[in-house]
């Protein structure tokens, strides 16, 4: 299987790259992993409805770029599907089985994701209704997707 996770901005924190490095170290075993970082768009802090929805538009763009036509795609978003660590692992196994070898996990930027990358789409997923910082949802998808490796082979992890 061929993952990808794409991300909106560089991830600055020393601290998150090395424990996304960890991670995407142990994945080496289980299936090709690729972090995949598109531009964020400079904005300022102060924005109208409209200049959000422009930042989220291009930022769009740019991850919508990185998406072939045979990828599933599966959006991190707060109104998306809450799974457990074990449904998750399920469904990656399911997509497997069933042909679905290229699958692209999208973490939006600060203001989250463009309606044209939430329509294309397969799924969308929260991990929480709680908002997180996108930098750390990088290394918190990392390891549910390493996490659900070891549950689909039965091997030890923590629970």
């Amino acid at each position: 299987m061929n993952i990808s996770i794409i991300t909106v901005g560089k991830l600055k924190e020393k601290y998150l790259r090395q424990g996304i490095e960890e991670y995407l170290k142990r994945l080496t075993a289980y299936a090709k992993v690729e972090m995949v970082e598109v531009a964020d768009e400079k904005a300022p802090e102060e924005l109208s409805e409209l200049e959000m929805l422009q930042v989220k538009q291009k930022e769009g763009e740019r991850i919508l770029a990185k998406i072939s036509q045979d990828t599933y795609v599966i959006a991190l978003a707060i109104q998306g599907k809450l799974q457990s660590s074990e449904e998750l692992a399920k469904n990656l196994d399911q997509l497997a089985t069933y042909g679905k070898s290229k699958v692209a996990f999208v973490i939006g930027g600060s203001l989250g994701l463009s309606d044209e990358v939430i329509k294309r789409s397969n799924e969308q997923l929260s991990f929480s209704r709680m908002t997180f910082p996108h930098q750390l949802m990088r290394l918190i998808l990392v390891e549910q997707i390493y996490r659900a490796f070891r549950i689909n082979r039965n091997e030890p992890y923590h629970k």
